[in-house]
């Protein structure tokens, strides 16, 4: 058989739902990760070395050392994720590598666990089930344990694009909270009442939760010491982003010394390591990374991920291209 009859070589580069390796073993000359462990940068560019396109997740750094080594061969990636801050896209484009991610089919599961991140957090539901957990709860109390009701309060979205909508939408007509808002380019049409400001520092000032939904990848983080320093010490902040787009060390210090009364994070800045500050504190809710966590979306992002694949090496428009 001569090359131009085999089938395009595919490097999956963590475990996917059994349908989506299904799908792929079936199309191409695949190669998955079944044990699911992450690979080794030396891995990653035998991958690319070996492979006409690599199946990649957020987990993968992909940067300038893996793309521009010696005897590359991948000329895609697809990567399974609504980001691609895990990728350097600017070195995946000189080295004519085309990108390609999985937006829209997410959207709504990491809302979902948004909200739960804001409930968990101004209920204060860690440090009850602790107490429980420990065997140190004495019984019912009218005083002890309380937390802080949402319905009136104001919900400050950072980035109001597909996640940081569905989430106030849920927020604003499922729990009866104020919306306020801050994004680049101006937002129209919402079927919920919200208020654009101009400026992060408005909402961090106004806000009595705030929850992000911008893109990391940035050379510092854009939720600062400053800004945090902004939010009233009854205010909680949620983050189902990416970890790099908070200054860790500082929130972790808001959290510990009171100046913000709580915070819910479903990703972290060294992911998976987590600072034993941060899991030490009661006042803050952590979750592995579990945004998009259900059956039916993982399958549906490895799925989208399948289809830029099938378009890619067809020559057609990709559906979700990137770079």
């Amino acid at each position: 058989m001569s090359r131009s009859d085999q089938k395009p070589r595919v490097v999956v580069t963590r475990t996917l739902p059994q349908a989506v390796h299904d799908r792929l073993s079936a199309l191409y000359d695949t190669e998955l990760n079944v044990s699911d462990l992450p690979l080794t940068k030396v891995d990653l560019i035998r991958a690319f070395q070996s492979a006409d396109a690599v199946v990649t997740t957020v987990s993968d750094r992909i940067d300038a050392s893996v793309l521009n080594g010696p005897g590359i061969r991948a000329r895609m990636i697809a990567n399974v994720g609504v980001g691609f801050s895990n990728i350097d896209t600017q070195a995946a484009e000189n080295a004519s590598i085309v990108v390609s991610n999985t937006p829209d089919v997410l959207t709504e599961a990491t809302a979902d666990i948004a909200l739960l991140l804001i409930l968990a957090s101004t209920r204060r539901a860690y440090a009850a089930e602790q107490l429980l957990r420990q065997g140190n709860w004495a019984g019912f109390s009218i005083v002890a344990g309380l937390g802080a009701g949402v319905q009136g309060k104001t919900l400050g979205i950072i980035g109001m694009g597909r996640i940081g909508q569905a989430t106030a939408r849920r927020a604003a007509l499922g729990l009866g909270m104020k919306v306020v808002f801050y994004n680049r380019s101006t937002v129209q049409g919402l079927d919920f009442k919200a208020e654009q400001l101009t400026s992060i520092e408005d909402v961090m000032t106004r806000a009595d939760v705030v929850s992000l939904h911008i893109p990391g990848g940035g050379a510092k983080p854009p939720i600062d010491r400053a800004l945090l320093a902004l939010m009233k010490p009854t205010a909680h902040l949620v983050n189902t982003a990416r970890g790099d787009v908070i200054d860790e060390e500082a929130l972790i210090d808001a959290l510990e010394t009171g100046q913000i009364a709580g915070a819910g994070l479903d990703v972290f800045a060294h992911e998976p390591t987590i600072p034993e500050r941060l899991k030490a504190l009661t006042n803050v809710t952590l979750l592995p990374h579990v945004g998009s966590a259900t059956l039916e979306v993982r399958t549906a992002m490895g799925m989208l991920a399948a289809d830029n694949l099938e378009a890619f090496f067809a020559g057609r428009e990709m559906p979700s291209r990137v770079v």
